[in-house]
Protein backbone atom coordinates (compact mmCIF):
# COMPACT_ATOMS: atom_id res chain seq x y z
CA UNK A 1 0.00 0.00 0.00
CA UNK A 2 1.26 3.47 -0.85
CA UNK A 3 1.80 6.09 1.84
CA UNK A 4 -1.35 8.08 2.58
CA UNK A 5 -1.52 11.57 1.11
CA UNK A 6 -1.35 14.44 3.60
CA UNK A 7 -5.11 15.19 3.28
CA UNK A 8 -4.61 18.70 4.64
CA UNK A 9 -6.06 22.10 3.70
CA UNK A 10 -6.01 25.69 4.83
CA UNK A 11 -8.76 28.02 3.62
CA UNK A 12 -8.97 31.73 4.35
CA UNK A 13 -12.22 33.41 3.30
CA UNK A 14 -12.83 37.10 3.87
CA UNK A 15 -15.91 39.04 2.78
CA UNK A 16 -17.56 42.25 3.92
CA UNK A 17 -19.63 40.08 6.29
CA UNK A 18 -17.20 37.45 7.63
CA UNK A 19 -13.51 36.75 8.14
CA UNK A 20 -12.91 32.99 8.30
CA UNK A 21 -9.90 30.74 8.76
CA UNK A 22 -10.13 26.95 8.42
CA UNK A 23 -7.34 24.43 8.92
CA UNK A 24 -8.47 20.86 8.27
CA UNK A 25 -6.66 17.54 8.24
CA UNK A 26 -8.57 14.38 7.42
CA UNK A 27 -7.55 11.28 9.30
CA UNK A 28 -5.19 8.94 7.47
CA UNK A 29 -5.38 5.15 7.62
CA UNK A 30 -2.57 5.01 10.20
CA UNK A 31 -4.29 7.32 12.69
CA UNK A 32 -6.73 6.07 15.25
CA UNK A 33 -7.93 9.38 16.69
CA UNK A 34 -7.86 13.10 16.14
CA UNK A 35 -5.41 15.37 17.89
CA UNK A 36 -7.06 18.76 17.78
CA UNK A 37 -10.39 20.50 17.40
CA UNK A 38 -10.84 24.21 18.06
CA UNK A 39 -13.91 26.08 16.85
CA UNK A 40 -14.99 29.66 17.43
CA UNK A 41 -17.71 31.14 15.21
CA UNK A 42 -19.30 33.33 17.84
CA UNK A 43 -22.43 31.12 17.74
CA UNK A 44 -22.26 28.60 20.56
CA UNK A 45 -24.62 26.01 19.10
CA UNK A 46 -22.94 26.16 15.67
CA UNK A 47 -19.57 25.62 17.40
CA UNK A 48 -21.11 22.60 19.14
CA UNK A 49 -22.35 21.17 15.82
CA UNK A 50 -19.00 21.69 14.04
CA UNK A 51 -17.23 20.10 17.01
CA UNK A 52 -19.50 17.04 16.74
CA UNK A 53 -18.86 16.91 12.97
CA UNK A 54 -15.08 17.03 13.41
CA UNK A 55 -15.02 14.60 16.33
CA UNK A 56 -17.06 11.91 14.61
CA UNK A 57 -15.50 12.40 11.17
CA UNK A 58 -12.10 12.09 12.94
CA UNK A 59 -10.87 15.43 11.62
CA UNK A 60 -8.31 17.78 13.05
CA UNK A 61 -10.13 21.08 12.64
CA UNK A 62 -9.35 24.65 13.59
CA UNK A 63 -12.12 27.03 12.49
CA UNK A 64 -12.44 30.67 13.48
CA UNK A 65 -14.84 33.32 12.25
CA UNK A 66 -15.45 36.94 12.99
CA UNK A 67 -18.84 37.73 11.52
CA UNK A 68 -21.55 40.36 11.50
CA UNK A 69 -23.51 38.75 14.33
CA UNK A 70 -24.93 42.17 15.22
CA UNK A 71 -27.12 41.66 12.11
CA UNK A 72 -28.00 37.98 12.59
CA UNK A 73 -26.51 34.48 12.35
CA UNK A 74 -27.01 33.95 8.61
CA UNK A 75 -23.69 35.12 7.15
CA UNK A 76 -21.58 33.44 9.81
CA UNK A 77 -23.42 30.12 9.56
CA UNK A 78 -23.50 30.05 5.75
CA UNK A 79 -19.97 31.31 5.16
CA UNK A 80 -18.33 28.97 7.69
CA UNK A 81 -20.11 26.04 6.02
CA UNK A 82 -18.87 27.19 2.59
CA UNK A 83 -15.30 27.59 3.87
CA UNK A 84 -15.43 24.19 5.59
CA UNK A 85 -16.79 22.56 2.42
CA UNK A 86 -13.98 24.15 0.39
CA UNK A 87 -11.42 22.87 2.92
CA UNK A 88 -12.88 19.33 2.82
CA UNK A 89 -12.74 19.29 -0.98
CA UNK A 90 -9.16 20.60 -0.98
CA UNK A 91 -8.00 18.18 1.76
CA UNK A 92 -9.58 15.23 -0.02
CA UNK A 93 -7.77 16.13 -3.24
CA UNK A 94 -8.46 14.03 -6.30
CA UNK A 95 -11.01 11.46 -5.13
CA UNK A 96 -8.74 8.52 -5.95
CA UNK A 97 -8.42 5.49 -3.71
CA UNK A 98 -11.44 6.32 -1.52
CA UNK A 99 -14.61 4.37 -0.80
CA UNK A 100 -16.72 7.25 -2.25
CA UNK A 101 -20.05 6.26 -0.65
CA UNK A 102 -21.01 6.52 2.99
CA UNK A 103 -24.05 6.24 5.19
CA UNK A 104 -24.79 6.24 8.88
CA UNK A 105 -27.61 5.96 11.38
CA UNK A 106 -26.75 8.08 14.41
CA UNK A 107 -29.81 7.66 14.75
CA UNK A 108 -30.55 9.70 11.61
CA UNK A 109 -30.68 8.35 8.10
CA UNK A 110 -27.63 9.74 6.36
CA UNK A 111 -26.48 8.98 2.83
CA UNK A 112 -23.65 10.64 0.97
CA UNK A 113 -21.73 10.42 -2.29
CA UNK A 114 -18.41 12.10 -3.04
CA UNK A 115 -19.29 12.54 -6.68
CA UNK A 116 -18.29 16.05 -7.69
CA UNK A 117 -22.01 16.75 -8.11
CA UNK A 118 -23.38 19.03 -5.42
CA UNK A 119 -26.81 18.24 -4.06
CA UNK A 120 -28.42 18.12 -0.67
CA UNK A 121 -31.73 17.14 0.79
CA UNK A 122 -32.12 17.95 4.47
CA UNK A 123 -35.32 17.20 6.35
CA UNK A 124 -34.96 17.48 10.11
CA UNK A 125 -38.45 18.53 11.17
CA UNK A 126 -37.16 21.17 13.58
CA UNK A 127 -39.92 23.05 15.41
CA UNK A 128 -38.16 25.75 17.43
CA UNK A 129 -37.15 29.11 16.00
CA UNK A 130 -33.75 29.10 17.68
CA UNK A 131 -31.33 26.76 19.45
CA UNK A 132 -29.16 29.02 21.53
CA UNK A 133 -28.31 31.89 19.21
CA UNK A 134 -28.55 29.83 15.99
CA UNK A 135 -31.81 29.99 14.08
CA UNK A 136 -33.15 26.54 13.22
CA UNK A 137 -33.61 27.52 9.58
CA UNK A 138 -29.81 27.86 9.35
CA UNK A 139 -29.11 24.25 10.39
CA UNK A 140 -30.22 22.63 7.09
CA UNK A 141 -28.73 25.61 5.25
CA UNK A 142 -25.32 24.97 6.87
CA UNK A 143 -25.41 21.33 5.73
CA UNK A 144 -26.51 22.35 2.20
CA UNK A 145 -23.82 25.06 1.96
CA UNK A 146 -21.16 22.58 3.07
CA UNK A 147 -22.33 20.01 0.48
CA UNK A 148 -22.34 22.59 -2.33
CA UNK A 149 -18.85 23.87 -1.51
CA UNK A 150 -17.49 20.33 -1.07
CA UNK A 151 -19.05 19.11 -4.34
CA UNK A 152 -20.81 16.18 -2.68
CA UNK A 153 -24.31 14.75 -2.50
CA UNK A 154 -25.85 14.60 0.97
CA UNK A 155 -29.23 13.34 2.17
CA UNK A 156 -30.15 13.90 5.82
CA UNK A 157 -33.54 12.78 7.10
CA UNK A 158 -34.70 12.74 10.69
CA UNK A 159 -36.47 9.44 11.33
CA UNK A 160 -37.52 10.04 14.92
CA UNK A 161 -37.10 12.49 17.77
CA UNK A 162 -38.79 15.26 19.67
CA UNK A 163 -35.94 17.43 20.97
CA UNK A 164 -34.59 19.85 18.34
CA UNK A 165 -31.16 20.06 19.98
CA UNK A 166 -30.80 16.28 19.80
CA UNK A 167 -32.14 16.09 16.22
CA UNK A 168 -29.66 18.73 15.02
CA UNK A 169 -26.76 17.14 16.88
CA UNK A 170 -27.52 13.68 15.53
CA UNK A 171 -27.66 15.13 11.99
CA UNK A 172 -24.11 16.46 12.29
CA UNK A 173 -22.87 13.24 13.91
CA UNK A 174 -24.43 11.09 11.17
CA UNK A 175 -22.98 13.39 8.51
CA UNK A 176 -19.58 13.04 10.17
CA UNK A 177 -19.67 9.23 10.26
CA UNK A 178 -20.85 9.08 6.63
CA UNK A 179 -18.11 11.52 5.55
CA UNK A 180 -15.49 9.48 7.39
CA UNK A 181 -16.68 6.30 5.67
CA UNK A 182 -16.90 7.82 2.20
CA UNK A 183 -13.44 9.47 2.45
CA UNK A 184 -11.82 6.33 3.82
CA UNK A 185 -8.77 5.27 1.85
CA UNK A 186 -9.07 1.87 0.17
CA UNK A 187 -5.40 1.18 -0.43
CA UNK A 188 -5.64 1.35 -4.20
CA UNK A 189 -5.22 4.21 -6.66
CA UNK A 190 -8.53 3.76 -8.45
CA UNK A 191 -11.08 6.52 -9.07
CA UNK A 192 -14.33 4.92 -7.89
CA UNK A 193 -16.39 5.63 -11.00
CA UNK A 194 -17.13 3.84 -14.26
CA UNK A 195 -16.43 7.19 -15.94
CA UNK A 196 -12.86 7.13 -14.64
CA UNK A 197 -13.26 10.65 -13.27
CA UNK A 198 -15.21 12.31 -10.47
Amino acid sequence: METDPERFAVVERKTNETDISVTLRLQTAQESETSGISINTGIGFLDHMYHALAKHAKWNLILTCTGDLHIDDHHTAEDTAIALGMAFKKALGEPRGIKRFGYAYCPLDEVMDISGRSYSSVSLGLKRDMIGTLSCEMIPHVISSFATAAGITVHVDNLRGENDHHKAESAFKALAVALREAAQLTGDNDIPSTKGVL
